[in-house]
């Protein structure tokens, strides 16, 4: 088991090598939650993720011999990125194993560190195999992302920061993939403040850590946007760790996650992954759990593919009521088109698309459907914009 004492060593070790990330209270998210939420902005370093603790406090005991051998990880992208930069700092060779889904941003951030970057499997569980076998073949120092004392020990220096901070908080919420983050976390919390909560999170689409502390059998996905944490085999030390001293484990859906995601671009500005919305995103999907709490949350991560930002964001605005596709129907004349147009623009509804549909509809030849979507304000706004459109004389309808 790991001990503070090996958390506290890792905390003056890592000084002056990374980032001592804010730990701020946000007004906004504490309103919409009910909690009292206070955000942990691991987003914010280098790296933009904490996965660079445990690789620094990793590399930085290595004995010169390792040194002078090298290093090799798996990973989905942050710990590649964590040890590929530590080691670009310390002069170490570093070779990376990377699944062939991971966001292409990991993948050319990791390169950029100067690390030997092989795509390989389609899991991690893949990615870890193909890695141990090189690691064996060329001598090199394997450096496993969540399954090693010193990786946890770097991980937990997270909670020592945040309640040296805030030693008022009542609970702590961490994502949790391998373990590692929630094992380091809970054991430096748990020693200096016993009766802390502690609550790890999980996606509903690889729910492996849930299942190894709960007894469940939640059938495993095979993607999700919180790649940093769809992991399909929890680490031994982590899940001891885990089972011993953390309070719950909760799970969260893909919608949970997107949301957080939106949420946190709008009201603190800050940009974050899957994996680094996974805290906000269980606040929100179970919000009497944490009512009138002190809740600390996590912002583990904020490597985010951008086309995926993109869809995540005009997802949100759907489901906000902010972006909607609408069919209008009329008489297919000169100017009609203009007409619908005209309409939207006096309602102060901005069109994005525009369809304009004669042969594949079941109405009369001589109607036409036009599809739209608008940005607007909100369902209330959508409604009027409908209602003008009626009064005009024309049929029109929201579309799932």
């Amino acid at each position: 088991m790991i001990e503070l004492q090996q958390i506290q060593a890792a905390a003056t070790r890592l000084q002056g090598q990374l980032l001592r990330t804010p730990c701020v209270a946000s007004r906004t998210l504490s309103e919409l939650t009910g909690a009292q939420v206070f955000l942990k902005f691991e987003n914010l370093q280098f790296t933009a993720s904490f996965k660079e603790r445990g690789a620094c406090n990793k590399l930085a005991q290595l004995s010169a011999a390792e040194r002078q051998r090298g290093v090799i990880a798996m990973s989905a992208g942050n710990h590649a990125q964590g040890v590929a930069y530590h080691a670009q700092r310390l002069g170490l060779r570093a070779v990376i194993v990377m699944p062939r889904f991971t966001p292409g941003v990991k993948v050319e951030r990791t390169r950029g560190f100067g690390a030997e970057v092989l795509l390989h499997g389609d899991s991690l569980d893949e990615a870890h195999r193909h890695a141990l076998a090189l690691a064996a073949a060329q001598g090199l120092v394997f450096v496993h992302p969540y399954d090693d004392a010193d990786i946890i020990a770097g991980q937990g220096t997270v909670a020592l920061e945040m309640l040296q901070d805030l030693p008022e908080l009542d609970t702590l919420v961490v994502a949790v993939g391998g373990g590692g983050l929630l094992a380091g976390m809970a054991t430096a919390a748990r020693a200096l403040r016993p009766g802390i909560e502690l609550i790890g999170v999980q996606t509903t689409r690889f729910p492996a850590m849930v299942n190894a502390i709960q007894g469940t059998h939640y059938p495993q996905g095979s993607s999700s946007i919180a790649e940093g944490i769809a992991v399909g085999t929890p680490g031994v030390l982590t899940r001891a760790i885990i089972a011993r001293l953390v309070d719950d484990l909760l799970l969260v859906d893909e919608g949970d996650i997107e949301q957080a995601i939106v949420m946190l671009l709008e009201v603190e500005k800050t940009l974050v992954e899957g994996a680094g919305a996974a805290g906000l995103a269980a606040l929100l999907r179970h919000p009497q759990r944490f009512q009138g709490k002190r809740v600390g949350l996590v912002l583990c991560g904020g490597n985010i593919e951008p086309l995926l930002l993109a869809a995540i964001i005009a997802r949100g605005m759907v489901r906000a009521g902010r972006l909607a596709r609408i069919r209008v129907s009329a008489r297919d004349v000169p100017g009609t088109l203009a007409r619908i147009t005209t309409i939207v623009a006096a309602a102060g509804a901005n069109i994005d698309e525009v369809h304009h549909q004669r042969a594949f509809t079941a109405l009369a030849a001589q109607n036409a459907e036009v599809e739209l979507v608008i940005q607007t304000r909100g369902p209330q706004h959508i409604a009027e914009v409908l209602a003008q459109l009626l009064q005009a004389g024309m049929q029109a309808e929201l579309l799932p």
